[in-house]
């Protein structure tokens, strides 16, 4: 299976008696799937419709569906409403005999809410249950290429991601060879320390602190952190080359990732090792960010 991202657009237009409209499909990244529609009055039986169909084919991010229709050959006709008219030149001639006023005008009474009326044109039945069968079948293409697209970006994303696993097992390599990690350079450092404190005080105990000297020693040692990393860097790339909706693993690969870079960081008392795991440590959010666009 491909990989695929949450991010994408598509468009689709079609036709159907005196019907055309367009459909426009937008998605972004989300931690679950929504499918979140705008439809022209009238046309919200296909809402099911698409929410079943993108259901299948998606399983992460928002999608925004908007649908627009003209429908050609459709003027809306204005007409009076004669029973508001009524009522009002009624109420303006009972008025007109209790105050002096001017008599309404006709387009003063045009204007008044309610007077006028927008009446659509009346619909054809079998031709709207065309026009909304003929806008599913736009949807389900328009749904398509949504899906392609993410597959391509999906594509782009899983090359880079295997870049940067390049880069960490690169970084991994380094601070394994770094001659500060070596626990023969550690006891050194830490012999010399030793050494130091016994001459300026007599209260120290050697034994008791080559000991503890051991201890912090072993404790310094990144061998389990470097494994992980190894570990992680292998499982991600057989995720990447099994493909599909992988991104909250590897959202979780990632935050180990980071776990056990801070762990290599902290338990450096080396500069070319301290920088090395910086090094890691950027590369690794640079991998967590692009995880982030991935279904």
């Amino acid at each position: 299976m491909a990989l695929s991202s949450m991010t994408g657009f598509a468009r689709s237009h079609g036709a159907s008696g005196p019907y055309a409209f367009e459909w426009e499909l937008k998605s972004v990244n989300a931690k679950g799937f929504d499918l979140r529609m705008r439809l022209p009055p009238g046309w919200d039986e296909l809402e099911a419709f698409a929410k079943k169909r993108a259901g299948e084919l998606l399983s992460r991010g928002t999608v925004y569906a908007n649908l627009n229709v003209k429908r050609a050959n459709a003027a809306s006709m204005v007409r009076i409403n004669e029973d508001v008219l009524a009522s009002i030149v009624k109420v303006a001639g009972v008025l007109a005999g209790k105050i002096d006023a001017v008599a309404p005008s006709i387009d003063g009474l045009l204007g008044i809410k309610g007077v006028i009326e927008v009446v659509e044109p009346e619909s054809n039945e079998e031709e709207d249950k065309a026009a909304k069968a003929a806008a599913a079948a736009a949807f389900e293409q328009a749904l398509q290429n949504l899906v392609e697209m993410r597959r391509r970006e999906g594509v782009t994303l899983g090359q880079i991601l295997i870049q940067r696993m390049d880069e960490i097992e690169q970084l991994a390599k380094k601070a394994e060879a770094a001659p500060g990690r070596k626990p023969e350079a550690i006891k050194a450092r830490l012999a010399e320390q030793i050494a130091a404190l016994l001459e300026t005080s007599d209260r120290f105990d050697p034994d008791r602190l080559n000991q503890e000297a051991l201890l912090i020693a072993a404790k310094a040692d990144i061998r389990e952190e470097l494994d992980r990393i190894a570990s992680h860097i292998s499982q991600t790339r057989e995720m990447i080359g099994k493909g599909g909706p992988i991104g909250r693993r590897l959202d979780f690969l990632a935050q180990e990732f980071n776990r056990e870079v801070n762990t290599c960081c902290s338990k450096s008392n080396d500069l070319e090792l301290t920088n090395t795991g910086l090094e890691m440590k950027n590369v690794v959010e640079q991998f967590r960010e692009q995880v982030q666009n991935l279904e």
